[in-house]
């Protein structure tokens, strides 16, 4: 029997830290932006990314740390190149073209659709199990962000706001493909598309008539990348990994929250009754998934992939030799009923009557 520290450990740490380290770039962000041109410091926040977790990866194989993680296989590749267009690429650019046609609140309160996007995806398309407490939890996480980003104006929804919706929609769709690799190595990913993305962001930006700042600003702006987009990726890919993509998307649609929380700090910025009723509503959604018990009796059907792993309950094929834990192999689960509490990870994505 899974115990409910188990249930929980490491899925939602991994979800909660990419969410903190995503919203910790924001304010962040707006102190450079200052000072560099925004369509460039998204191309230079992503550049940062991939290029940070290019040498961590590199300094792994030199000081001789064993990789666990699955590497990318040939199939992956169909999957990777929409990962990286949607959310590398269209992502970001639609913004960037919606934000400069619509105004900043109503573009604030648009940014919310993406965590919406994400679940109504999750649950609608892929089928991912979904009870009445998650839903009354994902829609005070959500009205929270709401009230965070609304200052009283009138949501816009003019050409500008439709660009900023489809950026929300092309994320919500990349959310749920990246949920296709959560197998493979994380680092790995995110270093792929944080170059790609970054490279297509900095070229339009220059064509656009941007200019680079000096050394010193664009390594700050890499350095935040690095750990705002490229390491809080890395987690939110091995959130989905053990939690599915809609418990991770409501998980991490906090970030707006967290960035308004250390602003007050960084920024200087006032602590706001809307910042607190904001805080209020999102710890309620937060308590009430955290609160959740998903279990019952459930079939594994055969099935075979390749992942890091541990020899648990459902690890138990055999090995030619001694081994290390955890380590990652092709390997083949068979066919196998039991009853625990679980989250639609890797190995629970049976449909629900």
């Amino acid at each position: 029997m899974i115990n409910k520290r188990h249930h929980l450990w490491p899925g939602v740490p991994l979800a909660l830290g990419s969410a903190v380290l995503f919203g910790a770039s924001a304010p962040l962000s707006k102190l450079l932006m200052g000072s560099i041109d925004p369509w460039l410091l998204a191309g230079i926040l992503y550049l940062g990314a991939g290029f940070g977790l290019a040498i961590l990866s590199s300094g792994r194989r030199v000081i001789g740390l064993p990789n666990v993680e699955a590497p990318l296989q040939g199939t992956d590749t169909p999957w990777l190149f929409l990962v990286v267009l949607f959310g590398g690429v269209l992502g970001p650019l639609l913004l960037m073209l919606g934000l400069a046609r619509t105004s900043a609140s109503s573009g604030s309160l648009l940014l919310n659709l993406e965590g919406l996007a994400t679940m109504g995806i999750a649950w609608l398309v892929f089928r991912e199990n979904v009870d009445r407490r998650l839903l009354l939890g994902a829609a005070a996480i959500l009205a929270g962000a709401l009230l965070l980003s609304w200052n009283g104006g009138k949501l816009q929804l003019d050409v500008g706001g439709l660009l900023i919706a489809a950026a929300c929609l092309s994320w919500g769709i990349d959310n749920n493909l990246t949920r296709k690799l959560s197998s493979a190595d994380p680092v790995q990913i995110a270093m792929i598309k944080g170059l790609v993305a970054g490279a297509t962001n900095l070229v339009l930006a220059i064509l656009f008539g941007a200019s680079l700042p000096g050394p010193a600003l664009v390594l700050a702006g890499a350095f935040v990348g690095f750990l705002g987009v490229g390491v809080s990726l890395v987690m939110f890919m091995l959130g989905l990994r053990h939690l599915g993509t809609a418990r991770t998307g409501a998980y991490f649609s906090l970030a707006p929250f967290i960035g308004a929380a250390l602003a007050v700090p960084v920024l200087g910025e006032s602590i706001t009754i809307q910042l607190i009723g904001a805080g209020t509503l999102m710890g309620i959604g937060l308590w009430l998934h955290l609160a959740e018990r998903h279990d019952h009796e459930h079939l594994h059907d055969v099935l075979e992939h390749e992942h890091a792993h541990v020899h648990d309950e459902h690890h138990q094929h055999v090995h030619d030799g001694p081994f290390t834990e955890p380590h990652s192999h092709w390997h083949r689960h068979e066919p196998l009923r039991h009853k625990h509490a679980h989250y639609p990870d890797l190995h629970h994505r049976h449909s629900h009557k």
